[in-house]
């Protein structure tokens, strides 16, 4: 669906604007950033309880046949040999000529022969682009996440086949007369689901999860949740100019595989070693670092921030940045937040 503004709505986009959802343009969608609870009081239900988001605007790609396992081994970063049907795998779509990560990816192995691709929503046209087996069925479904330790707790009680599923696991399971897909994956640093639930059916889905306890969170939670995590985001973290190794996710690549995009560029940057690394930040009192604030170290800027917020869990604010190897944790930095230098001290990731 077009909003007025020319933005894609939500299959949930009644739903949100029923609980009075503050409403914000994101990545060519129309989304939840917060609810009247407020992003605080939602961040807290997801690491205390269970929180329900919609993560619509992600692109859903289908990969079907008996090429599609080739096309993505080639095109993708991972090796799906690794894992198998019934499994999903994060991975990168890499820039062929110097390595940097043009998309991060999660691919849903349903069968032998299909597989369902989820790439960022502002990074689905080049996705297809580079998977051209693929058909692009993102308006069909809503996507739903719902995390938190008691994530399994309350979808057992809804939609119990769905619970079975375990952490990154895939599996078919039925709702409202229709078939769905449900992945133990999320973004948050908790256990939880991702749900993907043909549109007729997402909004019954939806208000079953919230009658049986499910806080509603939108994408603020979302961040902040993520950034407690140390999990990057694509445009932040991940992008152009930043390869797999400086951002610590070596481990997302295939480096036994004969061919990948991206493949040569990365074995020399890997011989070559990283000049940086993404690292932690954290500052004392509740003022918030943000993106693009300059990191000093011994007064000469080093660096800038690539997130950061204030973390409710900790009390203090966080953020990340990509450091000179030399500064490990523990170093000191400081941070100019509009022309006052506030101390920050290195630390690994994740924060939480």
């Amino acid at each position: 669906m077009i909003g007025t503004a020319g933005l894609s709505l939500s299959p949930l986009d009644q739903a949100h604007r029923a609980a009075e959802a503050r409403m914000v343009p994101f990545a060519g969608w129309e989304m939840p950033l917060n609810y009247p609870s407020g992003t605080i009081s939602e961040h807290m239900a997801c690491r205390q309880g269970a929180a329900l988001f919609d993560v619509s605007h992600l692109g859903t790609l289908e990969m079907k046949g008996v090429e599609a396992f080739e096309q993505l081994q080639v095109a993708l970063s991972n090796d799906l040999r690794r894992i198998a049907p019934g499994r999903a795998q994060y991975t990168h779509l890499l820039d062929e000529a110097d390595g940097s990560v043009l998309d991060d990816i999660i691919v849903w192995w349903l069968e032998d022969d299909s597989f369902t691709v989820l790439p960022n929503a502002a990074n689905n046209t080049d996705v297809l682009s580079a998977l051209p087996g693929c058909v692009d069925v993102a308006g069909d479904r809503a996507l739903l996440a719902l995390q938190g330790p008691q994530a399994s707790e309350l979808l057992q009680g809804v939609a119990p086949d769905a619970a079975e599923v375990g952490r990154f696991k895939v599996a078919t399971f039925q709702w409202d007369g229709c078939s769905a897909l449900v992945a133990g994956t999320g973004y948050t640093g908790e256990a939880g689901f991702e749900l993907a639930v043909p549109n007729r059916a997402a909004a019954s889905l939806w208000h079953a999860l919230v009658a049986a306890g499910a806080d509603v969170a939108g994408l603020g939670a979302r961040d902040t949740l993520r950034l407690e995590a140390g999990l990057p985001l694509h445009g932040h973290e991940l992008g152009p100019g930043i390869n797999p190794l400086e951002a610590g996710l070596g481990w997302v690549v295939g480096w036994e595989k004969d061919a990948f995009r991206g493949r040569d560029a990365l074995i020399e940057l890997r011989e070559r070693g990283p000049g940086r690394k993404m690292r932690g930040l954290s500052t004392p009192g509740r003022r918030p670092p943000r993106e693009g604030q300059a990191v000093l170290h011994e007064g000469v800027q080093v660096s800038a921030v690539t997130s950061g917020n204030f973390s409710p869990c900790l009390g203090h604010g966080i953020a990340m940045a990509f450091l000179p190897l030399e500064l490990d944790a523990g170093s000191t930095v400081a941070l100019d937040q509009r022309g006052t230098e506030v101390q920050a001290t290195v630390t690994d990731l994740p924060f939480i």
